[in-house]
């Protein structure tokens, strides 16, 4: 095993594609065992035999569709005018779009994006600092992957047998929660007088548009994640049939009720998503011959012995899985370090004791901590390119709000109700 992991990072280090790198290690750990490397061909396509994964390229272009459809500049404005009165407003309208974002996007990194353009450019006009402005909006977006519906949560189900519907519905607390830590530093940065005073509810509604009808077509976009979670809460459909749903939805706000996207640009987003999910399968069937192959080199009993040593300490263990989520979030992909990693973990989770679910949100929310924290964090360059700004004074802005949301992310350690109370109303 150490062979295999060592040949995985070493080709990560030196910068070869992450799929690459899971699934050469993988081929390797198979040829340590003797078995035929023809059985890699078979695990290529097993891996993403799921009908679970069906689900993923639906809400990659649901997401697409919605980016590029003039739904952005919609949840700002209302974003803004709904915190536009306070001290700081402008930076509350940033998490408060984000969250809104989240539940269309599910992405960490299409979040900060879409938002940042935005907000990056508009908030020093009313004297926040740049990197402030950066910070704000990085650490906002973590919140895309864990708020339903979220990409993340489908590849955990599919991977780990745990509901779909639950994963999604136990997203709902942690990423509140995370939005809350930052905007709990917002508060005390205006309770100090850091922040700019606040500005005219005005100035956010666009000249010819009213409040009320921004507030209707906002609404007619945040009913998305309602309609997909509401629909495979009363039985109508599957997590995968709720996609299409989305899909639907999305073209027909974007084309025809907004009017803001051509047939080209119906086009191009269908292509984007196109891209995106070859590449999410790809990783998907490289890492299930690693995890294939580290299975038959016994990674197993060390899962077992690890079991025995927690066996009187299961937030102990929890917290070190936080640990190594972290660790793992600063260079490797989220997706990969969930394949890898969480059909591992899972059965020792369980025979702890721990809320598989509570587990499932600490993996994920600490993994998507790594996209925000050198040298991998694939948010922080965005909001860098995006911003021109410069690592270390970012870094500098942003440590407040990952220190905040480290904390919230001990919470959920310690509080398993975070994750599980919405989902045990199922039951």
């Amino acid at each position: 095993m150490i062979w295999v992991g060592g040949l995985g990072l070493g080709l990560l280090f030196i910068g070869v594609p992450v799929a690459f790198a899971l699934g050469l290690a993988g081929i390797l750990g198979v040829w340590l065992t003797g078995i035929p490397l023809s059985v890699t061909a078979t695990r290529l396509f097993t891996g993403v035999d799921s009908f679970v994964f069906l689900a993923v390229p639906f809400y990659i272009l649901a997401a697409e569709i919605m980016s590029q459809g003039g739904i952005t500049a919609r949840l700002i404005s209302i974003a803004s005018i709904a915190t536009g009165w306070m001290r700081g407003g402008t930076a509350y309208a940033n998490i408060g779009a984000s969250v809104m974002f989240a539940g269309i996007s599910g992405s960490a990194v299409a979040d900060a994006a879409a938002l940042g353009r935005v907000f990056i450019e508009e908030m020093p006009k009313e004297g926040y600092t740049k990197e402030y402005s950066a910070a704000v909006t990085a650490a906002s977006s973590i919140v895309g992957p864990i708020i339903p519906p979220s990409g993340l949560a489908i590849i955990m189900a599919a991977v780990t047998g745990l509901s779909v519907i639950d994963l999604f519905l136990a997203g709902i607390g942690p990423g509140l929660l995370m939005a809350g830590a930052c905007a709990a530093v917002v508060a005390i940065d205006a309770f100090r007088g850091r922040l700019p005073r606040p500005r005219s509810r005005r100035s956010a509604v666009p000249n010819g548009e009213s409040v009320l009808k921004m507030v209707i077509e906002a609404l007619a976009v945040i009913t998305l994640p309602v309609i997909i979670v509401g629909g495979m809460l009363a039985g109508i459909y599957t997590a995968t049939e709720g996609g299409g749903i989305a899909v639907v939805y999305a073209i027909f706000l974007s084309v025809v009720v907004f009017r803001a996207m051509t047939l080209q640009g119906l086009w191009l987003a269908f292509l984007r998503a196109a891209r995106t999910s070859a590449s999410i399968y790809l990783l998907v069937a490289a890492a299930t011959i690693l995890s294939y192959a580290l299975n038959l080199l016994g990674i197993a009993s060390w899962g077992a012995d690890a079991a025995g040593i927690f066996q009187d300490s299961p937030i102990l263990f929890l917290f070190g899985i936080a640990l190594l989520m972290l660790i793992l979030g600063t260079f490797l992909d989220i997706g990969a370090a969930i394949l890898i990693f969480a059909p591992l973990l899972m059965p020792v989770v369980r025979d702890l004791g721990i809320d598989p679910l509570q587990a499932a949100m600490v993996m994920i929310l600490t993994l998507a901590v790594g996209l925000v924290t050198p040298p991998v964090g694939v948010v922080l360059f965005v909001v860098m390119r995006v911003g021109r700004i410069g690592l270390v004074p970012l870094m500098r802005a942003l440590l407040p709000f990952l220190v905040a949301q480290l904390i919230a992310i001990a919470i959920i350690c310690l509080v398993p109700g975070i994750s599980s109370y919405i989902p045990s109303l199922l039951n």
